[in-house]
């Protein structure tokens, strides 16, 4: 199974700004929804927050806290998703994942697929 690969973190100084990138490191069919989660240093795993998906037609969807500041994008020639992230604030500082999810019907039996990468660190400080 393909993995995925996101790049682009680092430090930046709060205001400034950071774009992430995420591939898939082999092919991949497409039709999946991208999203993008971080995980807060003090957070569990399971208490990943989802900072913005996009579907498969483009419809966008952010969480409140980075909204009018975050913009996701996707390019489908290239499988890849991007958060561009401007007005970085201190409280952006986590680990942020790529994830792709879909179903796909096969034989009237539904497959469930969700990838994850393996997380790229922004850091928000002066």
């Amino acid at each position: 199974q393909a993995q995925l690969v996101e790049s682009g973190g680092g430090l930046v100084q709060p205001g400034g700004s950071l774009r992430l990138s995420c591939a898939p490191s082999g092919s991949i069919f497409s039709g999946f929804t991208m999203a993008w989660y971080r995980q807060a240093p003090e957070k569990q795993r399971d208490q990943r927050e989802l900072v913005a998906t996009i579907g498969t037609g483009g419809n966008t969807n952010y969480a409140d806290s980075v909204k009018g500041r975050f913009t996701i994008s996707r390019d489908d020639a290239k499988n890849t998703v991007y958060l561009q992230m401007n007005s970085l604030e201190p409280e952006d500082t986590a680990v942020y994942y790529c994830n792709f999810r879909t179903t796909v019907v096969l034989g009237n039996v539904p497959h469930e697929y969700n990838l994850w990468g393996q997380g790229t660190q922004v850091t928000v400080s002066s």
